[in-house]
């Protein structure tokens, strides 16, 4: 095929980006930008048709869909994606940002911004309406980050992870490490328990030391059930992730869990993912509460 009539075939690439006020979708539609995207944030919707149906674009889009924006429904916004779903000169992923609801009050807070879908009532109502007007979009989404626990730094670092135009497009591997106390990260596709492991919190030595640090992990991975959970975790992602990129997936999230999440579960997330990338999978790490120790200081 020449290179000509390989161009003519080449799909647009596009990702749409929405969810609830603070969730980040104007740090996430700026990383976008910086990547090489051209973006357009706070789109009405009646003017993507026509955006859509005009000449193809020699640069990837990104846009940015607002509730606030007086044109936005959700009936518009499903119906628009299921007409890009019939369409077949464009690759796009539906980017839903998610937040808990008391990051979000807190986030509004600290900028003294009303909630717009508060007036002049509690903001967690607002927070609460909108939320459920988006549910069906979630729902819906390829993508779902939650970004909760997630600074500026971090936000963008994810959009690089799944969105860099410099990466093959295949299955990008998101490998994070949560402790059970804060939570399930709720992005996760699958989530591992690490708990039955040798915990190095209870040596003193070990104890102000992270996952990353090689007494740690030679303490965890000394544990004789590791190495057999090490191997059929392993295996499981050698058997899964094929069969999910040959399903056309764009992304797939698994969480490694443990009390504190400081040394277990790290300890397990940089094994797999350093197994991972060995084989050639497109691999990046989040450590959830040493981020937030980080972002913290």
């Amino acid at each position: 095929m020449s290179a000509s009539a390989q161009l003519q075939i080449e799909k647009q690439r596009l990702v749409l980006v929405t969810g609830p006020s603070g969730a980040g979708r104007s740090t996430a539609i700026n990383a976008l930008e910086d990547l090489g995207y051209e973006s357009i944030d706070n789109l009405p919707l009646s003017l993507l048709p026509r955006l859509l149906q005009g000449p193809a674009h020699d640069r990837p889009l990104a846009l940015g869909l607002d509730t606030r924006n007086r044109e936005f429904s959700t009936i518009a916004l499903m119906d628009a994606i299921a007409e890009l779903s019939l369409q077949t000169s464009f690759d796009f992923d539906v980017l839903y940002l998610d937040c808990s609801d008391d990051v979000l009050l807190r986030r509004f807070s600290e900028t003294r911004r009303r909630h717009p879908m508060a007036g002049s009532e509690d903001p967690l109502r607002g927070i609460a309406r909108e939320k459920q007007m988006l549910a069906v979009v979630r729902a819906r989404a390829d993508i779902l980050i939650d970004s909760s626990d997630l600074s500026p730094h971090n936000m963008r670092a994810e959009m690089t992870a799944l969105f860099s135009l410099e990466r093959e497009q295949g299955l990008a591997v998101s490998l994070h490490s949560f402790s059970y106390k804060r939570g399930l990260p709720r992005s996760a596709d699958m989530v591992l328990d690490c708990r039955f492991l040798r915990n190095p919190h209870w040596e003193l030595a070990l104890r102000p030391l992270t996952g990353r640090d090689m007494d740690v992990a030679q303490y965890v991975s000394e544990d004789p059930r590791y190495n057999t959970f090490f191997t059929q975790v392993s295996t499981l992602c050698g058997s899964l992730l094929p069969a999910y990129l040959e399903e056309g997936k764009s992304n797939f999230s698994i969480a490694f869990g443990c009390t504190g999440g400081r040394h277990r579960s790290v300890v397990v997330t940089e094994a797999i993912a350093q197994v991972l990338a060995q084989a050639g999978w497109q691999v990046s790490c989040r450590h959830r509460e040493l981020d937030r120790v980080t972002s913290a200081i």
